[in-house]
């Protein structure tokens, strides 16, 4: 008996039972969806997060202050960088592969009004190479320049969704908005004249810098209460430095590095490439994918355990066919192979549905807000290979022992079957 008939008899064996055969494959189909669908969004969070972080400009070296311990087990960054370190860093004899330093303050809420109308934003005080450094370009006016810095000016500078907000169509450069900072009983309220407009950029490492507003660094310390370190100067929430080539971050971080432990007297601060941050982001997402897909995994178990008792049920209900089978000269390895290639169909069958569903929940959750979260989803031949291939795995593995059960099932006491 070849390998074609022995197929066409487990086939004729599995539509004689429909409905067995069909529920059979249901753990599979979800299994194997379950699989595709999870590894889908991690995937998804993963692409999602590394765009963010590629989306803050290229060849970047971030600064930020060190973590600290307070009380409660909580950690809050120490006041350590101040803008004359970021002035220190833009020194061009000494670090000649460093294209632009930018300084910029920890964010701030702040009402903003014009003309009747209140949007509460997210602010940043920050240098004029800010929009070089971090390559966020503007739509209209200007940016934030060096002369707004030395006269303090009272000007910002908004994204585009808060322009939306607060503007609507009308073209805000030249307009004077109110800034509100804190409760109304401490009355810092100020008048800013609109310069520019960003870009419409979304989500960064940033935050979402289409719902921000950005004022000179200096008019935010100045007019808006902020932390000081110890000497009294200003502090920095970060520094990000623009470098003209990957190939120069080992050398920026050790010789950058050793400049602001010659200021500060210690290594009170954190050097991060956006490779560090990258590889970072991608280790912990591949193990959540990994997790997720696992958790999946288990009903494919689950499956595979369904497939094994309905084989055994099988084998006992077909004992004497095959009896018969044996009787007219069917050896041990062509019922071996029947009952194997039986659950190697339902598996694969049900691997084949459970993949079609499954990218079919990734597509619709693809774009979905949940909460203030919009689901993205990413479903790569990686998974589909993983998911299908564990499927055929589990057919096999837990096909096995029914198979053997069967061929090994003494022809005369099996034609004595009832």
């Amino acid at each position: 008996m070849n390998i074609l008939d022995t197929m066409g008899t487990a086939l004729q064996a599995l539509a004689a039972n429909k409905l067995r055969s069909s529920l059979t494959m249901l753990g599979i189909v979800i299994g194997v969806g379950a699989v595709i669908a999870l590894m889908a969004v991690g995937q998804g969070a993963q692409k999602d997060i590394t765009g963010r972080i590629r989306g803050l400009g290229t060849n970047l070296l971030f600064i930020r202050p060190i973590q600290v311990k307070m009380g409660g087990g909580l950690q809050s960054e120490a006041l350590t960088l101040v803008d004359t370190d970021a002035d220190a860093i833009n020194d061009p004899d000494r670090f000649p592969y460093v294209e632009g330093v930018a300084a910029q303050t920890i964010t701030f809420q702040a009402s903003l009004n014009y003309s009747g109308t209140s949007v509460i934003a997210p602010g940043l005080g920050v240098s004029p190479q800010y929009a070089y450094v971090r390559e966020f370009y503007l739509s209209s006016g200007s940016f934030i320049t060096d002369a707004d810095l030395v006269r303090r000016g009272l000007v910002m500078v908004l994204g585009s969704r808060t322009k939306e907000l607060l503007f609507g169509d009308t073209d805000p450069v030249g307009k004077t908005v109110r800034l509100a900072v804190g409760p109304s009983e401490l009355g810092l309220n100020f008048i800013f004249r609109v310069i520019g407009v960003m870009e419409p950029r979304g989500a960064s490492g940033n935050g979402d810098e289409d719902d921000q507003f950005y004022l000179p660094l200096p008019t935010m310390q100045a007019r808006i209460p902020f932390l000081r370190n110890p000497q009294g100067l200003s502090n920095i929430s970060q520094i990000t430095v623009r470098i003209k080539d990957r190939k120069y971050f080992n050398q920026a971080k050790e010789e950058i590095g050793q400049l602001l432990i010659d200021r500060h007297g210690q290594e009170d601060f954190v050097i991060r490439s956006q490779q560090d941050l990258v590889s970072t982001v991608s280790d912990v997402s591949q193990t959540l994918t990994i997790l997720l897909g696992s958790i999946a995994g288990i009903s494919l178990v689950v499956g595979g355990i369904g497939i094994m008792n309905i084989m055994l049920v099988s084998v006992t209900e077909r004992t004497r066919e095959i009896g018969i089978r044996k009787a007219v000269g069917a050896r041990r390895r062509d019922i071996m192979t029947q009952f194997l290639i039986e659950a190697l169909t339902v598996t694969l069958l049900g691997g084949a549905v459970g993949v079609i569903l499954g990218m079919g929940a990734a597509e619709l959750a693809n774009g979905r807000t949940v909460g203030d979260r919009t689901v993205s989803t990413l479903v790569t031949p990686f998974s589909v290979m993983v998911a299908f291939g564990v499927s055929a795995v589990v057919g096999l593995f837990f096909g096995i022992y029914p198979a053997f059960s069967a061929s090994r099932l003494n022809p005369i006491e099996a034609l004595r079957h009832e």
